[in-house]
């Protein structure tokens, strides 16, 4: 509406400058003066009123029905009292000639709101890039084949073909299939992800490489894709500390120019000058909207929240994100957040022979078993490469471990309660590893200790650069877990955690965090949004990590799609980075007013300067367009990072 505002109002201000008599008198032409030639600007200038100024009237009238006037009314009031004195001026009533000065206002004015428009609009350009990112429509299976169908079709349950390719019609499960699938889109993740069966994916996500059938798991509004564009909007529209006071400086300023307007314009006039009186006046309006004011925030919140959804950040509510930038401490639950939830192999001790064997005699007994630390310990052995096949009479002994014949041996993998039930003492190399609050098992062929296995929950790779980020930033480091003494101490000491509450019951967690926030200290609580729901609704900022296709997370006020904890690094930059922008144009905007409005009431006019009203108008437009500038430079800000130190694990052989 602006664009085409602008370019009509334009085409028919070009005539009325160039009929304007002071503007050939400073060029030096002339027009011939044909038979109303006269009243030519006149009629071009009331047209450009009515049609390219009516949309700011309208917008003082919603201001003042709301009863909080500000940038449509102080640009209506300058329009009107322009408008009025053109047309006392073409009537005779003063000798004064401003068509050319109102019909270029107003054309500016339309420039300045279609560059705000199509910014703010750039800036939600993520959003429409999310609602494309489905497919129209998408291949159901049925008994004879495939059949095309809207989305709108789809019901969950059904089974779709995804093709190579292709994009994601909807939340899912992988039946049948493998491929890499690109949900950079989605989630900020660079690199294809392998979806084989039992995998889930997400709507808008493409598949290459291979195609997959997909059992439908959620459609419509239910899937990722659309929970998270319902955070994104929320983000955008949701209620800011800066905004609200840059609402409040807004209307502040609407009352400083109205009295600021009428001191110009009985000044002037008792000075006789009321034709420069009127022009200083309309002036004074035109220069006071706070156009820069306006959107020195709203812009600012638009572009972050959308870098932040690029960047498999969703900001759920911009005060969370605001005080981020305020944090001391960031409290990151252990199991899910700092480690993977998940035991794997971290160390071997043979008492005769090599590790090797000692881990291909506990993977043949664990191979058919279903437990965790089993599956972890033939995940190990099939990382080395170690054949673990051929244990035969498996036997799985209750709360004590398993057993089974291998090489001819009766072999047993247990914990401290199968060596009590054997009369056997523990290998000496495995009291550290039980100090530490590893899990420790016992291999034992014929009633002799062979070896032992040191089993923990793997620490994700990318918590040792998080922690290192945050602590360059500033902050302190702590850590709740509900694990033992032994194992927190363990895990903070390799992560250079600075605080840590362990023995913590999921009930005690918010407790715990109202400890860490003692001393007024700023305090973000970093969990998987279910467990620690508590401990995120008390924290000053609540942010749920490895969210996934859950983006519903009620309790948080950011959600990190990724489960990646240097995307807390990210939320912090992100808000201090805004932040800063949000201050530059705020300081900016106001100040650029506390300047111009006196030179536009004609404090330097004793000094030959005399602002005239098109340049009053072209001012604040710059100003507006510095803003806008100031706030994409946001864009430049880089987010995401790749793993720089990963602690030395069990390396294969």
């Amino acid at each position: 509406m602006f664009r085409d505002k602008f370019w009509l109002s334009l085409v028919l201000t070009i005539p009325v400058v160039l009929l304007s008599h002071d503007i050939q008198e400073w060029f030096g032409y002339s027009i011939p003066m044909l038979p109303g030639i006269e009243y030519a600007p006149a009629v071009l200038g009331t047209i450009v009123f009515f049609y390219g100024g009516w949309v700011f009237i309208r917008g003082a009238q919603r201001e003042l029905a709301d009863r909080q006037p500000g940038m449509m009314t102080l640009i209506s009031l300058a329009i009107g009292v322009a408008f009025v004195t053109s047309w006392a001026g073409t009537l005779g009533y003063f000798e004064v000639e401003i068509w050319w000065e109102l019909a270029t206002l107003i054309t500016i004015m339309l420039l300045g709101h279609w560059l705000e428009m199509r910014s703010i609009a750039q800036a939600r350009g993520a959003l429409a890039a999310l609602a494309e990112l489905l497919p129209d429509t998408a291949e159901r299976v049925t008994d004879g084949g495939t059949q095309t169908v809207p989305l709108s079709a789809l019901a969950v349950e059904d089974v779709v073909l995804v093709r190579p390719g292709a994009r994601v019609p909807a939340d899912g499960i992988v039946v049948d299939g493998d491929a890499d699938v690109d949900e950079s889109l989605l989630t900020g993740e660079s690199k294809p992800v392998p979806k084989e069966p039992g995998a889930k994916v997400i709507a808008g996500s493409v598949a290459a490489g291979g195609s997959l059938r997909v059992r439908v798991a959620a459609i419509g509004d239910q899937t990722a894709l659309s929970g998270i564009m319902r955070m994104v909007e929320a983000a955008q529209a949701s209620a800011s500390r800066a905004q609200a006071l840059a609402d409040r400086a807004a209307a502040l300023l609407f009352y400083v120019a109205v009295v600021a307007g009428t001191i110009t314009l009985l000044y002037w006039w008792l000075q006789g000058d009321q034709e420069g009186g009127l022009i200083r006046t309309a002036t004074v309006l035109v220069i006071a909207c706070p156009h820069a004011l306006g959107l020195a925030i709203p812009l600012v919140i638009a572009i972050s929240t959308s870098i932040g959804a690029r960047n498999g950040l969703l900001v759920k509510n911009r005060i969370a994100l605001e005080r981020a930038r305020e944090l001391q401490v960031v409290i990151f639950d252990k199991t899910g957040t700092l480690t993977k939830g998940q035991p794997v192999v971290a160390d071997i001790a043979a008492a005769s022979g090599e590790d090797e064997d000692i881990l291909r005699l506990a993977a043949a007994v664990e191979a058919d078993s279903e437990h965790p630390l089993a599956r972890a310990i033939v995940a190990a052995a099939q990382e080395r490469g170690i054949d673990s096949s051929g244990a035969t009479e498996f036997e799985s002994l209750a709360g004590r471990g398993a057993r089974a014949k291998v090489d001819g041996r009766m072999v047993s993998v247990g914990g401290p309660r199968l060596l009590a039930e054997l009369g056997l003492e523990p290998l000496e190399q495995s009291e550290p590893w039980a100090s530490e609050g590893r899990t420790v098992l016992h291999v034992v062929a014929d009633g002799t200790i062979v070896g032992g296995l040191a089993l923990e929950d793997e620490i994700r790779p990318e918590s040792y650069d998080a922690v290192r980020d945050l602590h360059a930033l500033g902050l302190r480091v702590a850590m709740i877990t509900g694990d033992s003494q032994a194992v927190a101490d363990s895990v903070a000491k390799r992560l250079g955690i600075d605080e840590v509450a362990a023995q913590v019951l999921p009930g005690d967690k918010a407790a715990a965090v109202e400890r860490f926030q003692q001393g007024r200290r700023k305090v973000a609580m970093v969990g998987d949004g279910v467990n620690d729901a508590p401990a995120l609704a008390t924290a000053d900022v609540g942010i749920a990590i490895g969210a996934g296709t859950d983006v519903a997370v009620e309790s948080a006020g950011i959600v990190l799609v990724r489960s990646d904890p240097r995307d807390v690094v990210g939320a912090i930059e992100l808000s201090r980075a805004s932040y800063r922008k949000m201050i530059q144009n705020l300081v900016w905007a106001t100040g650029y007013n506390l300047v111009a409005i006196p030179v536009a009431a004609g404090v330097l006019v004793p000094w030959g300067i005399d602002l005239p009203m098109a340049v009053g108008a072209i001012a604040m437009s710059v100003s507006t367009i510095i803003v806008a500038a100031n706030a994409q430079l946001l864009r430049g800000l880089r987010l995401r990072r790749e793993p720089m130190s990963l602690e030395p694990r069990l390396a294969p052989a």
